[in-house]
């Protein structure tokens, strides 16, 4: 679910980090009532608005290079060459005064409420079941179930940056570079007791007397099963026995879950690694603050696993500071500090498929579910993109939060529309404190174009006679949102 500096944050790359700093009106958010539209709160955080863009995520423009033969455009929209570019979705300059809809007989997407304890900035989140895990930097772990406080428990540390569940095992990450494991007491499944942390306590010991076991990072001696700095993502392998942990220590490590040992550490980038994600077949993904998207393939070498550089796929000024797969593992996201999301196609290799540019600000999470794919941002808004074959287009845009989306969590909804559509819930996690709930229909075929029809008749109504000048290819939209 989607980092750098010295103190809590987002690596940005050369000392840039995200501000986490907010006004604190002494107000939390209330709850909200269960509904179907979008709300949109106009309260924006008077310390990140005051704050320069240029100045907090500086934008530097992109450039790539990769091992496949497939050429890279950073200007490329995803859409582009489509008629779904004229969708008003996908404009993504301010200021537009038409007010956009979506005809009342299509599907809606919808807060459902707001979680709110007013202890900390939001920075993980996990769902399982019924259940969500949400991590801080209180120190504490809450645990929600129906819109209500279920549960809780505590960490010796402060910030939890990551969340992850196995089985009957919780993972949590932390700003010390510690991973704490917890489980649920059968008897009583409100509490949650802490049964160890990576690496063990035995593992360290073992590795202290062994002068081979020390690395050098950062001018002194450390264990290499140890993170040296913040943890800034987990992951686990298709079949959940390995967990993975990237960290600001510039490293990857990967630990077998069945007996907690760390099995292998990698130094895979030139700066703070933000985001690891594995997929099938054995690959795993990296992004970093270095600007880079690197391509590992885990291998088992007797009984030794081994993880192996495969490919680049982008390199940029901008920090890569989120990742996420399909489910399928047939398409790669990437989020940077520039606003985009970059996004490869993998067949028989992975090809570069184009840009997503729907943010002002930094992208700082991605989550994918279905044919959806959602992107949280410091400007405060969640965009929710469809794929469809090899074209994406930003369905609708979730506003209500009052500071940066740090974190995504996405669960099934079991309970289908009217008219038969997926359903998905979306848990999205702020800097404001907050954590939202969300109601989102994927739409079928049918339905989606119909909405793509409608919005574009809605931008031709607007535009008037210019409309019918505009080229079927929309180059004319893409190239204003190059602009931007």
């Amino acid at each position: 679910m989607m980092n750098r500096g010295g103190g809590i944050g987002t690596r940005m790359g050369d000392g840039e980090e995200i501000g986490t700093k907010f006004v604190d009106t002494g107000n939390s958010i209330p709850r909200s009532k269960f509904g179907n539209s979008v709300h949109s709160d106009p309260n924006l955080s008077a310390t990140v608005a005051a704050i320069p863009r240029d100045e907090v995520f500086a934008y530097r423009n992109s450039s790539a290079s990769f091992t496949s033969p497939a050429s890279y455009d950073p200007n490329r929209m995803s859409c582009e060459g489509s008629p779904m570019t004229m969708s008003p979705w996908n404009q993504t300059g301010a200021g537009s005064n038409f007010p956009w809809s979506i005809e009342e007989n299509l599907p809606q997407n919808g807060l459902i409420g707001s979680l709110v304890r007013e202890e900390g900035h939001i920075y993980s989140l996990a769902a399982t079941k019924d259940l969500l895990y949400t991590g801080s930097d209180s120190k504490n772990i809450r645990v929600w179930k129906n819109l209500k406080e279920f549960s809780g428990f505590k960490s010796s540390s402060g910030l939890v940056k990551a969340i992850i569940i196995a089985g009957e095992k919780i993972f949590t990450g932390h700003q010390d570079g510690k991973i704490r494991v917890w489980k649920v007491i059968p008897k009583n499944p409100t509490v949650h007791k802490r049964s160890g942390t990576l690496p063990t306590l035995k593992e360290v010991f073992k590795s202290s007397i062994r002068p081979s076991a020390y690395v050098q990072v950062r001018n002194r001696s450390a264990l290499w099963i140890k993170h040296s700095d913040a943890i800034s993502c987990l992951t686990l392998n298709e079949d959940k026995t390995l967990l993975y942990s990237a960290s600001w220590d510039r490293t990857f490590k990967v630990w077998r879950i069945s007996d907690s040992k760390c099995l292998e550490s990698i130094n895979a980038h030139d700066d703070a690694v933000n985001s690891v994600v594995a997929s099938l077949d054995g690959l795993v993904f990296t992004g970093s603050a270095d600007g880079t998207v690197k391509v590992w393939k885990r291998e088992q070498q007797g009984k030794r696993t081994k993880h192996s550089p495969v490919q680049t796929l982008l390199k940029q000024e901008s920090a890569v500071t989120a990742l996420a797969v399909n489910t399928s593992g047939s398409v790669v996201y990437c989020g940077s500090s520039d606003g985009m999301v970059n996004y490869w196609e993998c067949e028989k290799q992975l090809t570069h498929g184009g840009v997503l540019k729907g943010h002002k600000l930094a992208v700082l999470c991605l989550a994918s579910a279905g044919n959806l794919v959602f992107s949280g941002s410091a400007d405060k808004t969640i965009c929710v993109w469809r794929r469809d074959d090899k074209i994406h287009a930003c369905m609708s845009v979730l506003t209500g939060h009052n500071g940066p989306v740090k974190c995504l969590a996405v669960e099934e909804d079991h309970e289908k529309s009217k008219d038969g559509d997926q359903r998905w819930v979306v848990y999205s996690g702020s800097l404001d404190k907050s954590v939202k709930v969300w109601n989102v229909a994927e739409m079928a075929p049918d339905m989606y174009q119909m909405a793509m029809m409608q919005q574009q008749q809605q931008y031709q109504r607007h535009m008037g006679s210019d409309a019918d000048s505009l080229p079927s290819d929309g180059s004319s939209l893409a190239s204003e949102n190059r602009a931007n």
